[in-house]
C-alpha cells in the first residue's frame, strides 16, 4: 500500500485516467476525499442533459437506480485503483455481485449525489464494499458491492 495514490481530491481528468468508462457512462464527476484501502467520497452532478432522461421519464425525469449503483461501483473502482495503482491501465475492475440494495428516494435533474463507499474486506481478489448515495445529506440509495480485477 505504500505506492497507493494519495490525494485529498481527484478531478474528472484523474478519474478518466483511472477508469475505462467514457461519456455517456461516467457516473462520477469528482472525488471529494479518498483514503486508499479504506473509503472514498465522490460527487455526481445530475443534469437535465443526461441522455437517460430522454426516456426515463420525459414528463418526470428520474435517474435510473441502476445508474446510481453504477456510480457507487465507479467510486469503488477509483478506490480500488488508488489502493493498487500498479493495476491502472493494466487491468479492469469488474462488478462481481451486489446485495442489500435499497432505493429510498428518487433523484432528478439539479440533484447532486454524494457517493460514500467503504471497503469492508479484500479476500482472494474480491473486494467487498458498503456503498451509500446521498442527496442533500439524505440517503437515497445503498448497497453492498463485490468487485474483482481481471
Amino acid at each position: 500500500m505504500s505506492d497507493a495514490i494519495v490525494a485529498e481530491e481527484l478531478d474528472i481528468l484523474e478519474i478518466l485516467r483511472l477508469l475505462p468508462h467514457r461519456y455517456p457512462f461516467v457516473m462520477i464527476d469528482r472525488v471529494l476525499s479518498i483514503e486508499p484501502d479504506k473509503s472514498i467520497e465522490a460527487l455526481k452532478n445530475v443534469t437535465i442533459n443526461e441522455p437517460f432522461f430522454q426516456g426515463h421519464f420525459p414528463e418526470k425525469p428520474v435517474m435510473p437506480g441502476v445508474l446510481m449503483l453504477e456510480g457507487m461501483a465507479q467510486a469503488g473502482g477509483v478506490l480500488a485503483f488508488c489502493t493498487t495503482p500498479e493495476y491502472v491501465g493494466e487491468k479492469l475492475i469488474y462488478f462481481a455481485g451486489i446485495d442489500k440494495v435499497r432505493f429510498r428516494k428518487p433523484v432528478g435533474p439539479g440533484d447532486q449525489i454524494i457517493y460514500k463507499v467503504e471497503l469492508l474486506k479484500r479476500k482472494r481478489g474480491i473486494w467487498k464494499m458498503a456503498a451509500e448515495a446521498y442527496v442533500n445529506e439524505q440517503k437515497v440509495a445503498e448497497a453492498e458491492l463485490l468487485a474483482s480485477f481481471g
